[in-house]
């Protein structure tokens, strides 16, 4: 018989025993448009209070009609309220649904179609759109609104928080809190749609406590510390390690927007250890970092900070370099690999990527490092279709470009109501389910891990309907994104006369001047030639600017670059 004895919120019990009074999270605002440092106000809260209000907000909850089982939209900005709900319902055993409000409207419609959450609890502004666009329409039963004037509040036809039925006694009593197995669903975090279909992957409180455990042992986090947390799911972890959640007044769903200032202030004020960013932050604080350097004639440093995190794209290795020059000797930026469905599954080290740069120049793909505990990675065959069940005659030898596969105590088993999906990533094992990442890429002699980016994009050239020749992504974007002028770069198809071929797209350094565009091209196509991976590409076509993400910044959207590229060719 399974025992019942999972549940996060066990850690946040443990933190408000062992050191009730520590600080947990504090909150950041931004109180008008001056970014001078006295605009900025700060909300806190201790891992003893966090515990008590939590559990004081499951009794409302459950008064309220929400009851262990039931899945609830959560679409709160991050807040002291966003903690306190967030903890009520794992104890409560309500499913949180968590989704990326910059997805856009037309895929978070479809999140909540296809995830038929009970309740809705968010800002007021969540609310209106859910009234207006029929937001969980057919199942929502329950509407719960946080925060904003009266008006606000009118508008969302919702009850407020403040108006939950009250418990009596609750708010001295602890919350029975409630347990399940490990391998039951716990949470619905939809993967944001940046390459793809936003798809709702079931997480298990045994998923959480794999996490937990890779967060303290492999990036080596302990009780007492201090968190920059960007990232709203990532801020989460905090209380659960012990360790304190600075969330700066930023939008975590468009870092690029962040205002450095900001974060520097909260960094300062509350001598954050830790750091999790994306690439796109970590390029813009890096730029902030060194003009304040050039203004203030001295090096600005962050001293408090012992280690970096990156994740979600790959960061440039020139962008880790300059945001380097912000940390104490020895300070490493960990760039993290994984994805929604499996995080975090290798890891690599500054001061080891920055040896591998001549060999992604050249085209050998991005070193992301080895396995971190407990994680098992394999590269088997590009293929389309289903992979039923695992086979070891399947793997491909080191240095064999292929697809990903991964499996570990973090990966996830299945997508929510996405059969074909989960059967198309999911391969069953004998002792669990390993992950097809849909990336492609190979292990070398050390048991590393080289990207080649997604596969997807990889090009196949066709020949009379024929496989002629295989193009990857990264491998063959790098080496032309060595030329001065060229910014970015993107491997895309095109069909001419019903042959599949190669074309890069590129995008070029706004600082450096193109006074002739023949010479370009002729140097592209001679970098072409230069590499055995990239021989046969001799299209190439300069774009304004690139569509990209809106978190990330980085995760280029070649889809439509391609049809970009197949209408610019035609003319």
């Amino acid at each position: 018989m399974t025992l019942k004895t999972a549940n996060i919120c066990r850690h946040l019990q443990d933190a408000a025993n062992n050191f009730p009074s520590q600080l947990a999270v504090a909150v950041q605002t931004a109180t008008s448009a001056n970014q001078a440092s006295h605009a900025l106000t700060y909300q806190d809260v201790d891992f003893g209070s966090l515990n008590q209000q939590s559990d004081y907000i499951a009794y409302r909850l459950n008064a309220f009609g929400l009851q262990a089982g039931m899945k609830a939209v959560l679409m709160v900005t991050p807040s002291i309220d966003f903690f306190v709900l967030t903890f009520a319902l794992f104890k409560a055993g309500v499913i949180p649904i968590l989704v990326d409000p910059g997805m856009g409207v037309k895929n978070l419609k479809q999140c909540f179609e296809e995830s038929q959450p009970d309740v809705f609890i968010g800002i007021p502004k969540a609310h209106i759109a859910r009234r207006i666009l029929g937001w969980g329409k057919s199942s929502v039963k329950l509407c719960l609104n946080v925060g904003g004037s009266s008006i606000q509040r009118w508008l969302s036809g919702a009850v407020s928080i403040d108006a939950l039925p009250q418990v009596s006694g609750s708010f001295a009593k602890a919350y029975p809190m409630v347990t399940l197995c490990d391998d039951q669903m716990a949470a619905i975090l939809f993967t944001s749609g940046s390459t793809g279909t936003p798809k709702g992957v079931v997480y298990s409180h045994g998923m959480f406590e794999a996490q937990i455990s890779a967060l303290k042992h492999d990036y080596g986090i302990k009780p007492g510390e201090r968190d920059l947390a960007t990232f709203p799911l990532f801020s989460l972890f905090g209380p659960a390690l012990g360790m304190a959640s600075i969330v700066p007044a930023m939008d975590a769903s468009k870092p690029i927007t962040a205002n450095p200032e900001y974060l520097f202030a909260a960094i300062e004020k509350y001598q954050c250890t830790n750091m999790f960013v994306n690439p796109a932050l970590l390029e813009r604080l890096g730029a902030a970092a060194e003009t304040k350097t050039a203004a203030q004639n001295q090096a600005f440093t962050l001293p408090s900070v012992q280690r970096v995190i990156s994740a979600g794209a790959p960061a440039t290795i020139s962008s880790i370099k300059r945001f380097s020059k912000m940390l104490a000797t020895g300070v490493e930026v960990l760039n993290s690999y994984g994805a929604t469905e499996s995080l975090p599954i290798s890891m690599m080290p500054s001061s080891e990527l920055f040896d591998t740069t001549a060999a992604t120049d050249a085209g050998k793909g991005i070193c992301v490092g080895k396995a971190i505990d407990g994680v098992e990675i394999s590269i088997i065959d590009i293929t389309e279709s289903v992979i039923s069940h695992w086979d070891e005659a399947d793997i491909l030898p080191v240095g064999k470009i292929g697809e990903i596969v991964v499996k570990g105590p973090m990966v996830s088993r299945e997508y929510y109501h996405r059969d074909s999906a989960t059967k198309l990533a999911k391969i069953t094992d004998a002792d669990g389910i390993r992950h097809r990442m849909g990336d492609v890429g190979y292990l070398d002699e050390l048991g590393q891990l080289w990207m080649c980016g997604r596969k997807a994009h990889r090009v196949d050239q066709t020949l009379k309907g024929s496989l002629s020749k295989r193009y990857f992504s990264i491998p063959c974007e790098r080496v032309f994104n060595t030329h001065k002028q060229v910014k970015r770069s993107a491997l895309v198809n095109i069909v001419i006369n019903g042959n599949i071929e190669p074309l890069l797209c590129v995008e070029l350094d706004k600082a450096m001047t193109c006074s002739n565009s023949k010479a370009l091209y002729q140097e592209l196509v001679d970098i072409a030639e230069k590499h055995t991976h990239t021989m046969g590409i001799s299209r190439f076509l300069i774009h304004p600017d690139f569509p990209v993400d809106v978190r990330h910044n980085a995760k280029i959207f070649r889809e439509k670059l391609a049809v970009w590229a197949q209408k610019q060719w035609k003319e």
